[in-house]
């Protein structure tokens, strides 16, 4: 749980890290984060695995320029056509669903919104006679 995730999706490895002195024949003590400050720097060998690092893909921070023109830009998916509507009933009350093909996606990446948010962000996509029920 230390590492972030628990069971099947914890990672393997973390790290790398700097080895700063070998205690003992088997054991070793690394310079770990401030984050890592509750576990305990000195592992085993058998928790270690060596780290090669290949020099040419890193690249040094200086020469990193990030332009502030790109700071304020997103993506956001247009929809296309609405092309089918459904009413799902809730416990007390009933909400509408229209399925909305996305400009991104395939027809088959289509997928159903409430219709109410739909028609307030896009009511270009309603015509005027699908009224709703």
């Amino acid at each position: 749980m230390r590492f972030g995730k628990k069971g099947k999706l914890s990672p393997r490895y973390v790290g790398p890290y700097r080895i700063l002195k070998r205690i003992g024949k088997v054991a070793y003590e690394l310079e770990l984060l401030i984050d890592l400050a509750a576990v305990h720097p000195v592992f085993h060998i058998s928790l270690l695995k060596k780290c090669v690092g290949d020099p040419v893909s890193v690249v040094p921070l200086d020469t990193v320029v990030v332009k502030d023109s790109l700071s304020c830009l997103s993506y956001e998916d247009v929809p296309i056509e609405i092309f089918n509507r459904q009413v799902r009933r809730l416990r007390n009350k009933e909400v509408a669903l229209v399925k909305v093909w996305w400009r991104s996606q395939s027809v088959e990446g289509a997928t159903w919104e409430a219709e109410a948010a739909m028609r307030a962000r896009y009511p270009h996509l309603f015509p005027s006679e699908f009224i709703p029920a």
